[in-house]
């Protein structure tokens, strides 16, 4: 896939100093306090729980982009406090994500069961179709829904804890303390101030562009492909092999943004590539571990058989929107960058 460049009218064409790269951190973790407050202020009282939820994904929201930028501009900064500070970012943020993760995959799953056991057709059929199966689906899906949502349920319960217990706790409070003193002083290298931080920057584009163009295409890319599904169902747990690399790309296409997020200014306009790039891949990732508890769930001892396969059907329709999703970014990614909104 070719490469793409930033062109000559781009924001981040012009050089930016270290400058910049301080006043977007020590924004961040303004916006860290802000949301750590808000969520202390909001206890654990019923009515207050969306506000709660709320601030948890702000203050998520705010490390993913503090670490980001620690990572893609670390020459700028002080190697000793950068590599100390990143990880533990990394853990809050994965560690406040869980819960809301478990909970969107129980309803993702849930409302996939009840459109494949529906008046929906499965996946690839005409709607005016329907299957001779249909009604084996309809007596697993009550039991496949009830087991996953045990087990889900019962892993967004042990998320919220581990989350109350890490926000309690002096691991957290170190992170908190750090960001405190960042939102005011940012240790940056003496050169900083006078370094431009686009090469930088455009080495973060050029990792991105070259995962993509390394992405698994031929087997991946097919609508749907009988090697995801064996995989998928088979006694291994790891996750499925097809999938890294995508995940990467995620990874590497949000260490991106955030990066123009530095050279451009907080204010600046969203480059809507990215942003519907960013999206696909997010439905990527949500289909890819829908999929892998569907396949948990499957290996569960001694299911009947109505539910086993219910499960198995569960999967392959998840498997599919795994493709859908990567078709999605394909056609994002390949169309010329579109005018910012």
């Amino acid at each position: 896939m070719a490469q793409q460049h930033l062109e000559p009218t781009d924001p981040t064409a012009r050089a930016v100093s270290g400058d910049a790269l301080a006043g977007y951190l020590r924004a961040q973790a303004t916006e860290f306090l802000r949301a750590l407050r808000l969520h202390r202020e909001t206890g654990t009282a019923a009515a207050a729980a969306e506000e709660s939820v709320d601030a948890a994904r702000a203050l998520r929201r705010s490390a993913r982009r503090i670490s980001g930028s620690l990572h893609t501009f670390r020459p700028l900064l002080e190697a000793d406090w950068s590599e100390e500070i990143r990880p533990e970012l990394a853990w809050l943020s994965g560690t406040l994500g869980l819960e809301h993760a478990y909970e969107a995959r129980l309803q993702r799953l849930l409302l996939a069961l009840h459109r494949l056991s529906g008046s929906t057709a499965l996946p690839g059929q005409a709607t005016s179709e329907v299957p001779t199966d249909r009604g084996n689906l309809t007596v697993g899906a009550a039991k496949a829904g009830a087991l996953l949502d045990r087990q889900l349920t019962l892993a967004r319960t042990r998320a919220h804890s581990t989350a109350l217990q890490a926000l309690g706790s002096s691991r957290f409070h170190a992170v908190a303390d750090k960001v405190a003193v960042l939102a005011s002083e940012v240790p940056l290298t003496a050169a900083a101030s006078t370094a431009d931080l686009r090469p930088a920057a455009a080495a973060a584009e050029e990792r991105l562009t070259d995962a993509i163009a390394a992405l698994p295409l031929v087997t991946a890319g097919h609508p749907y492909n009988a090697e995801a599904l064996v995989n998928g169902l088979s006694p291994d747990p790891s996750p499925h092999p097809q999938d890294g690399p995508w995940h990467q790309v995620r990874l590497l296409l949000r260490l991106h943004r955030y990066a123009r997020e530095v050279l451009c200014g907080q204010g600046a306009p969203v480059d809507v590539r990215l942003l519907t790039a960013g999206q696909a891949l997010n439905r990527h990732r949500d289909a890819s571990e829908a999929a892998a508890a569907a396949a948990a769930a499957a290996r569960t001892p001694r299911i009947a058989p109505a539910t086993a396969y219910a499960l198995g059907v569960l999967h392959a329709d998840q498997r599919h929107e795994v493709e859908a999703a990567r078709f999605a970014f394909q056609q994002a990614w390949q169309e010329q960058p579109l005018e910012a909104v």
